[in-house]
């Protein structure tokens, strides 16, 4: 029983982190129908900005954290404006490869600033272990779970209770309906961009202290992510949290029941499976499109 909760807790822990990668590429695609994958670079950014802020440079927490995430939008606010915007009248697959095109100058800059080595970050809170019934989980654990949760509700709220929201919203759903009445929509793309940028980083950030912060750190994730995505669905937010926490859990059981070198292998397992028998995603809707 303690074993088969230790790996819960550990997809939990995992399933977090690509709940908002997924949420990510969910926000960019209902917003634009562009797969975005330069956004494991944006958890890349992240974790790297809190690197220099936090292990570096000795800032607040809270402070290195605002910072991170800030200026790790910004960086998509950029790549909106400098790469989408102006290709958006070409074809979906132009778009798609523009983001592929992205990631890897995004990797290469940060190879260039930060050079190949591993950088530290500090535990945000203690670092000994808690037991819980047979098993165990470190804090900085916990606090992925709470701080993912905590962004999953508040871009809920963001969504449903802003006039900005709501427009997002009206958007993803019927873009030509939304310019009939009055909303501009290119600078609600534009903000898509920061907003799916600034939740990839916050995965960056809370992550950082375990996996410490590497320049080549996003690839791999943004994957899951994008597997996570596809399994719960690119057209539903609920979907992509739950595709993430059902990818993580997964993906945990495969390691410990199977064999920890399936590990990565496992998303791929699913995301394959997923695009042939419901390609739509467990709660996805609308019609299929080949690209």
């Amino acid at each position: 029983m303690g074993e088969i909760l230790q790996y819960l807790l550990s997809g939990l822990t995992s399933g977090a982190i690509y709940a908002l990668i997924a949420l990510g590429f969910t926000i960019i695609y209902n917003a634009t129908e562009v797969i975005n994958f330069a956004q494991g670079e944006f958890v890349m950014l992240g974790a790297m900005f809190m690197a220099t802020f936090l292990g570096k440079l000795g800032l607040p927490l809270p402070v290195a954290f605002a910072l991170s995430v800030g200026l790790t939008a910004l960086v998509g606010l950029l790549v909106e404006r400098l790469t989408i915007y102006p290709a958006r009248r070409a074809s979906t697959i132009t778009l798609i490869i523009i983001t592929i095109g992205v990631s890897i100058l995004l990797k290469g800059l940060a190879m260039f600033i930060w050079g190949k080595d591993s950088l530290p970050v500090p535990a945000f809170v203690g670092e000994k272990p808690i037991s819980l019934f047979g098993a165990t989980i470190i804090p900085q654990s916990i606090l992925i779970l709470i701080v993912a949760l905590a962004s999953v509700l508040g871009l809920e709220f963001f969504f449903r209770h802003t006039t900005t929201g709501k427009a997002m919203r009206a958007c993803a759903a019927n873009r030509l309906a939304a310019r009939l009445l009055g909303i501009r929509v290119e600078p609600l793309i534009m903000l898509a961009f920061g907003v799916s940028a600034g939740l990839s980083a916050v995965a960056g950030v809370i992550i950082s202290p375990i996996t410490f912060a590497t320049y080549d750190m996003g690839t791999m994730l943004g994957l899951k992510g994008f597997a996570a995505a596809v399994l719960g669905g690119l057209t539903s937010s609920f979907g992509a949290v739950a595709g993430g926490f059902l990818l993580g859990i997964l993906e945990s059981l495969a390691a410990g029941f199977i064999s920890s070198a399936y590990k990565d292998a496992a998303a791929f397992v699913i995301l394959l499976l997923m695009l042939f028998l419901k390609p739509e995603g467990l709660f996805g809707q609308g019609e299929i499109k080949k690209l």
